[in-house]
């Protein structure tokens, strides 16, 4: 039997993340001006955010995707971090940027962070649809934030519990009934 869960008011709507979107989109082509620039999805949740950032980048821009697992079934980070999928394309001497759904505890970014910076990009950015600093296992820099939310778990526009509400077109939380 599955899990039921209960969804909460709409904390961040949809008009809101894609002009937050835009502006990150525009600030990377201005950080980027005149070279080229490969985004790093995190699959699965960062799909949406990725591609609405995306249509605002005025650059020479590839796209490429990870997918790294540390909560499996769980509303709370195992710690454990694992590579599911790597990257296709090398990023030896070129700009990437790491684009997360959300930042929780730390720990699986910074994984990805020491592992991408192995190998041997000319620059690494993180980019995030949602910064939870209350979650903090590890201290973070992102260069790039859509949005700050509190110790709440988090489900919409790619972010999942069990696979389930990715497809909301707006950030809410949930809880177990």
């Amino acid at each position: 039997m599955s899990k039921e869960y209960a969804i909460g008011d709409v904390i961040i709507s949809r008009s809101e993340i894609e002009k937050r979107a835009e502006e990150i989109g525009r600030r990377i082509s201005e950080d980027f001006a005149g070279e080229e620039v490969t985004l790093i999805g995190i699959l699965r949740g960062a799909v949406m955010w990725m591609s609405q950032i995306l249509k605002s980048v005025d650059l020479d821009a590839r796209v490429d995707f990870m997918a790294v697992s540390s909560y499996g079934a769980a509303t709370k980070s195992s710690g454990i971090v694992k590579i599911n999928k790597d990257l296709d394309d090398s990023i030896v001497g070129k700009n990437a940027i790491i684009v997360e759904d959300i930042v929780d505890s730390g720990v699986t970014l910074n994984y990805l962070k020491e592992y991408l910076l192995g190998m041997n990009p000319k620059s690494l950015r993180i980019c995030s649809l949602l910064d939870k600093p209350s979650g903090r296992k590890i201290p973070m820099d992102l260069d790039y934030v859509g949005f700050e939310v509190g110790d709440v778990f988090i489900v919409g526009y790619g972010l999942d519990v069990n696979q389930r509400f990715r497809n909301l077109p707006y950030i809410t939380s949930v809880t177990e009934k």
